[in-house]
């Protein structure tokens, strides 16, 4: 076989995970030393107490990955060489004749298995309440460095170049027009997909707006006040994660790569809507829609089995040394002319009015406020996050 074959081959992948490194977790977590309780009585000075002891008991005792396990591989995975990089990616053909081909990119500090529960109500709407003529192929990528895909070996791969990857992903697999979608740091991947408009991309849909994060944004109507004061308190007290991961990866790197309760509890840092809900999972047993225990840990302990703590905090710091980069050369990127679906959760980081949605994207052909979700909305309320999509993407079929 020549080299160039082999760069493009689409290989099938497994997952299988020894049974030492899950009794070394167990044993790692057990032996955990563990900081004294909070002097506060909310999340204030971070992750409290009580919910690590809650986690830790029950990702030692109860947890049972080999069911996380058993759902990756009863899907069809692979593995495919893009740019030096293995990327790891589900691809869910739909049943249904016509489906439209949806590439989805999940986040920061989720993975694939934010997006699983989705994978039913897109592929299959006729068994979830929708039409056949809404269904989607799907195709779930890893990013490089989270995973199951590889870590890039060198500098570089900030959301332009996955933006590429993801296109040359889409042609390998013989899909010659799609849509595409994102929230966190997929929103981020997916807006920069519309600015480059590859060929065969119709259009994006976006679940954050990652616009706002690149400059101020209007605060004449009260939802935009609204808006502005939720993203200035996200400025002063949530950006911590943000920040070292942008600035000194490989300085939490350690921790992470070193303790899975510290893996957890940065994984769980993130912002107060979800924390308080996966919180409420292991105090309370009382989740949140489907942010179970169970897929709670799930996503940590793939990051943990897969070690990429480090690699996955990496991509911030590529993406801001980009960002800089950009600001720098004094020149605006390209618009998104390319039809544009937003949709709006309450608990998000920021909700986010039409204006600022219309203000970053001069072609916004779908847009919705829902009434429940959060920053993780495919993860924690799959059946309405894929009724979003249908309806975000119905005029492109």
């Amino acid at each position: 076989m020549s080299t160039v074959q082999t760069a493009i081959d689409i290989r099938p992948f497994h997952v299988d995970i020894a049974e030492q490194e899950l009794s070394e977790l167990r044993d790692r977590i057990a032996g955990t030393r563990l900081p004294s309780r909070e002097l506060v009585t909310d999340r204030s000075q971070g992750v409290q107490l009580a919910t690590i002891e809650k986690l830790a008991r029950y990702w030692e005792t109860e947890y049972d990955w080999r069911k996380a396990e058993q759902k990756l591989n009863a899907l069809p995975q692979f593995t495919t060489e893009i740019d030096g990089v293995d990327i790891h990616f589900i691809h869910v053909r739909s049943p249904h004749e016509n489906a439209l081909p949806l590439i989805m990119t999940h986040g920061w500090p989720g993975s694939v298995i934010e997006l699983l529960e989705t994978i039913g109500p897109l592929t299959d709407p006729t068994a979830h309440g929708g039409r056949a003529e809404d269904a989607f192929h799907l195709v779930l990528p890893s990013l490089p460095g989270y995973g199951f895909s590889s870590e890039p070996t060198e500098l570089g791969w900030n959301v332009g170049r996955v933006a590429q990857a993801w296109a040359e992903l889409m042609r390998r697999l013989g899909y010659s027009r799609y849509v595409a979608q994102g929230g966190d740091v997929g929103a981020a991947v997916t807006d920069t997909m519309g600015r480059q408009a590859p060929e065969g991309l119709l259009g994006i849909h976006m679940n954050l707006l990652v616009t706002v994060l690149a400059g101020p944004q209007s605060v004449e109507s009260e939802q935009e006040r609204a808006a502005a004061d939720r993203l200035a308190e996200f400025r002063a007290s949530g950006f911590g994660y943000f920040l070292e991961m942008a600035t000194r990866p490989q300085t939490i790197g350690y921790a992470l790569l070193d303790s899975p309760l510290a893996l957890a509890a940065w994984l769980l840092d993130h912002d107060t809507d979800s924390y308080y809900k996966i919180s409420r999972a292991f105090v309370d047993g009382k989740p949140a829609g489907n942010l179970t225990r169970d897929h709670i840990l799930d996503n940590i302990t793939l990051y943990w089995l897969t070690g990429t703590g480090a690699s996955a905090a990496r991509s911030y710091w590529e993406d801001g040394n980009a960002l800089a980069q950009a600001a720098a050369s004094g020149q605006a990127p390209p618009e998104v002319s390319l039809p544009v679906g937003f949709t709006t959760f309450p608990g998000e980081i920021w909700p986010t009015p039409r204006s600022w949605v219309e203000s970053s994207y001069p072609n916004v052909t779908y847009f919705n406020e829902v009434d429940k979700g959060g920053h993780f909305a495919a993860w924690e309320e799959p059946e309405l996050f894929s009724s979003e999509l249908r309806a975000a993407f119905e005029s492109l079929r």
